[in-house]
């Protein structure tokens, strides 16, 4: 993964880091850590609002 990427975001998490967390906390992740957290609070984002997630859904 890209160096400059990988700082990129642990800056951006830094500045405004996720609720529950601290700028320390932050800092002190390692790269695939932060990789992994960014990943959790992103991987929906390419959805539309009214789009459903291809998978089995039970109802």
């Amino acid at each position: 993964m890209d160096p400059k990427f990988i700082e990129g975001l642990r800056q951006k998490y830094i500045k405004n880091p996720p609720e529950g967390m601290t700028a320390k906390l932050v800092k002190n992740m390692t790269d695939s850590d932060l990789l992994d957290m960014h990943y959790f609070l992103t991987e929906d984002d390419d959805l539309d609002d009214d789009e459903f997630e291809e998978g089995f859904y039970i109802f």
